[in-house]
């Protein structure tokens, strides 16, 4: 697919959301990242692509400082920003935060269309390429899109292309980091088949001890069906698994993000 276009589509709408609730008035809740309002959204990504900026433009080999970021990559004008760590932020969204993302975001698109995705750059992943960043950036945007739209009024679905290449995403790469980082307990055979209704797609995931194994076929304890868009949320949390279609053993699903925990 074409994620740095998807990219730039899903960060526009993001920005267009988070303008619509600035319009409106005080910074709205997000009801899908409890204790942050947009400006903690908007700041967050923000912040988030100031950081693979600077990995990707000074060609890192390890990730920068969070505190000179905040010196070189924000303006000096953060009067009344989200400040890290006192969230909720609440009162009216600053225009400067606004801007300051628009900016931050258009430099960390222009980037990933100059540099090749083969080109090495650091990740938290074992692969190390400015690739990595550009489809994690791509399918992060599009779930905070959702979270804004959703925050301001009906979110539109994930496209299809960003969710069935964040449900693979999930399992090859998210699923064992997660695990690792927050010591979750070992897989005792738990058999999950996540099957897409809108066009073909069907992950069977397994936890044998600490490895998390992608697989297809019938053997599974528990099935979820929906959409790849409902897929993709359900697995970052963002709808309820009563939103799909559910057949199987509900004990095993109940422990999937016991398995899987969040971040």
């Amino acid at each position: 697919m074409d994620a740095a276009a998807h990219f730039h589509r899903e960060v526009r709408a993001f920005h267009a959301a988070a303008r619509e609730a600035a319009e409106a008035g005080d910074a709205p809740f997000v009801p899908s990242c409890p204790e942050w309002t947009m400006s903690d959204l908007v700041f967050h990504l923000a912040a988030v692509h100031r950081f693979v900026t600077a990995i990707i433009r000074d060609r890192l080999d390890e990730p920068p400082d969070p505190a000179e970021l905040g010196r070189t990559e924000f303006p000096p004008d953060t009067a009344g920003w989200p400040v890290h760590g006192r969230n909720p932020t609440p009162g009216p969204i600053p225009a400067t935060l606004l801007d300051a993302f628009e900016e931050g975001a258009g430099r960390l698109e222009a980037l990933f269309r100059e540099r090749s995705p083969d080109d090495p750059a650091w990740t938290w992943s074992r692969e190390q390429t400015v690739g990595f960043w550009l489809r994690m950036q791509t399918i992060e945007a599009a779930v905070h899109r959702w979270d804004a739209e959703n925050a301001v009024g009906a979110a539109g679905p994930i496209h299809e292309e960003i969710a069935v290449d964040a449900i693979t995403q999930t399992f090859e790469v998210m699923a064992p980091a997660r695990r690792a980082w927050a010591s979750a307990p070992p897989g005792a055979g738990e058999r999950f088949r996540f099957l897409r209704t809108d066009g073909p797609g069907e992950w069977v995931v397994r936890f044998d001890g600490e490895h998390v194994r992608v697989g297809d076929g019938a053997d599974f304890e528990v099935e979820l069906a929906g959409t790849a868009s409902d897929l993709m949320l359900f697995l970052w949390q963002r709808i309820p698994s009563g939103a799909l279609a559910v057949r199987g053993d509900k004990g095993v699903l109940d422990r999937y993000f016991e398995l899987v925990p969040p971040i």
